[in-house]
Parts: structure tokens; sequence; C-alpha cells
């Protein structure tokens, strides 16, 4: 779609429990951060990438990895509560009173180092292609974890198909696909997030990612594990 401009936004906040300090932590030879930042500044549909950060030594790495940083975010959007939507919707808010507006936002987490710029661009395409509100990453649900085969307990025990079916489907065979968020991507169209509140508004499109890549570093093991990751890929 030409003129179709899209802000690269990488939340990375100072404060981490999981594992502290983890978005400036070396991850094989370089901070966690600049990952995300080389896949984001080598996309080819990103119109201007932005660092959003209440920290001035990340805003420091950030510049250093070649991302913008014009505003630090407030300290009240950088809790571990914090929700992302307000992170997105302060970003583009901040970015509009300088003039530069966005026709949609690409959310780039800094948790999730091994997305490629062609999966940034991929799901760019099939928004701009496709009329969906939102693109995100997906991985195929296991069989064993489909909705119609997983139940939860009401307050007695009782067992509930989470479909609400009487019945569980027979066959693995039977099943249809089921797939689950897998992080690394979210772009949405800016009218969804202004005007909806939302960053998947009411037509969702998923965008399949190679599990080999895939990685959500939370805590100590999720970093182990994104540094055998590494062996496998290779430099990255």
């Amino acid at each position: 779609m030409p003129g179709f401009r899209v802000l690269g936004l990488v939340p990375a906040r100072a404060g981490s429990k999981g594992v502290p300090g983890k978005n400036l932590r070396v991850l094989g030879a370089k901070p966690l951060l600049q990952y995300t930042a080389e896949a984001a500044l080598a996309s080819q549909r990103l119109t201007r990438t932005v660092l959003s950060t209440d920290d001035d030594r990340i805003a420091a790495v950030g510049r250093q990895c070649g991302l913008d940083v014009p505003f630090l975010r407030p300290s009240e959007l950088a809790g571990d509560e914090a929700p992302m939507l307000p992170v997105v919707q302060h970003a583009l808010a901040a970015l509009r009173a300088e003039g530069d507006c966005y026709d949609a936002v690409c959310l780039l987490q800094p948790t999730s180092p091994f997305r490629t710029a062609e999966d940034i661009d991929g799901c760019i395409a099939l928004l701009s292609e496709s009329g969906a509100d939102a693109v995100v990453t997906t991985l195929p649900v296991p069989p064993a974890y489909n909705p119609h085969w997983v139940y939860f307990a009401d307050e007695s025990g009782v067992l509930r198909l989470s479909t609400g079916a009487a019945s569980p489907i027979a066959a693995r065979q039977l099943l249809p696909a089921a797939f689950h968020r897998e992080g690394s991507v979210y772009v949405a169209r800016t009218r969804v997030i202004v005007e909806q509140n939302s960053l998947y508004g009411a037509r969702l499109l998923g965008f399949p990612i190679d599990a080999g890549r895939s990685v959500n570093i939370d805590d100590p093991e999720d970093w182990a594990r994104a540094e055998q990751m590494l062996l496998h890929l290779g430099a990255i």
C-alpha cells in the first residue's frame, strides 16, 4: 500500500524481576536490545523505529543501536503491572504532537530477540493487503492443548470443556487447527489503537513463525533457552 506509514515501537523499561536488567544484559555477544534493533532497522516496511523507555541508560544503548529516542516514557507507564496499550498510545501521542503520524504501529518487544526483518515485513504486508485490524505472529497449539480437549474446573471441581461442548472431539485428526500468540511481532492500525483502545481490533490475522526462532524471555530458564538457541541459530 503506497504511503502506508508504520511506526516500529520497541518498549524497553528498566524494571525486570524475572531477569534483572535483561534489556541490556549481554546475550551471546551483544545486549538483548540490540537483536530487536537490528531486525527493525533491516525491515523494508517500517517507516521509523522508536524506543520507548523510562531509563537513560537504556536510551543511550538504544541510540547506539540506531534506534530513535525522541522521548522518555513516564514512570506510571513503566511499572510491573503497566499494560502495553497505554505505552503504545503514549508513543503515538508524543509523535503526533511533533506532526509525525502513522497508519499502523508494529510492536517489537526485546524479549523476543530472534524474530527477523522478514517476519516484521511479512506481518506488515499481511496487514496492509488484507484490510485486517491487526496481525500477530502465531504458533500452532499442540493437539493435547487444543480448546476442544481442554477443560476448566468449576467451583465444585466439575470439568467443563473450554468450548462449551458437551463432549470432546473424538479423534485428533478431526480437531480444527488452533493457534496461540507467539509474541515476536504485533502490528495494528492506529485507528484501532486510538479509537477502539485495542491492539487487536475485531479482525485479527495470524502470521506463522518458525518455532525454532521463538523464545519469550521472562525468567532465567527462558534466558538459558535463548543461549542454547543461539548455538543452533549461529551468530545473528
